[in-house]
């Protein structure tokens, strides 16, 4: 990389981290700048896994008075993000890079659905939320299907996830954000220590994006409420429409 793409690899990441803690979806920053600057598909998707971890642990942390009195239900859903976690990176590195450079526009153009609809999602989630703070069947499987998609992917993992969690916990948006941070965190720690051990990572890459996407985790968590949530869908948006160009080009 040159010292200009380095640098614009670093602000994607604190970009990535800020939007990660507050909505999620901040691969879709990360992911089509480390494309633009050369990288191939699957090199991009791992490094930029593994970088995202430390500011997954920042935001996380900046939520930890919304994470008070979910300790049970917090570690219940975890054994499930990990197993998710573990068969999307063993789906990332057994399915050739053909089909993950197919897969991937598909997964993008959901994910950007899904943060156009998110207003009108959250509004019909709260109206429909069964009485169970500790999840059943429903929640479980739906947290293990989003560790499938982060571990081979990732971007949006954090939109699934709170339409899982506010479809199927009776929790105010906030908590279950928190609780949001700390599953794709853990999808996102399972999935980079196995892509650390058996597939290519750009540790330049991940070094920036973890030094980016610490202080942006931290400012996400501290100042992300006040940010508008038209702006983050609008800036997700077009650079996610940029990431399925650079795809199927």
């Amino acid at each position: 990389m040159t010292e200009l793409e380095a640098v614009a690899v670093l602000v994607a990441g604190l970009a990535a981290g800020m939007i990660n803690a507050v909505v999620g979806s901040g691969t879709l920053i990360t992911f089509p700048v480390l494309l633009g600057v050369g990288f191939p598909p699957v090199v991009a998707n791992v490094s930029n896994t593994v970088g995202l971890v430390p500011g997954s642990l920042a935001g996380a942390i900046g939520y930890r008075e919304e994470l008070k009195g979910q300790k049970d239900r917090a570690i219940r859903l975890a054994c499930f993000s990990t197993v998710g976690g573990l068969t999307g990176a063993i789906l990332l590195l057994v399915l050739p890079a053909s089909a993950f450079e197919a897969i991937v526009p598909v997964f993008i153009v959901l994910a950007l659905i899904g943060i156009v609809a998110q207003p009108w999602l959250s509004t019909k989630l709260a109206r429909n939320r069964p009485e169970n703070h500790h999840g059943g069947p429903v929640t479980w499987a739906g947290t293990y299907g989003a560790g499938i998609y982060g571990g081979y992917f990732g971007a949006a993992q954090g939109i699934l996830l709170m339409s899982i969690l506010g479809l199927t916990l009776p929790d105010d948006m906030q908590r279950l954000n928190a609780l949001k941070n700390v599953l794709a965190g853990i999808v996102n720690a399972v999935a980079g220590l196995v892509f650390i051990f058996v597939a290519d990572v750009s540790w330049d890459a991940v070094a920036l994006i973890a030094v980016g996407s610490i202080f942006g985790g931290h400012f996400g968590a501290r100042f992300g409420r006040r940010l508008p949530d038209a702006v983050l869908r609008a800036v997700i948006v077009v650079v996610g429409l940029a990431a399925i160009v650079n795809l199927v080009r």
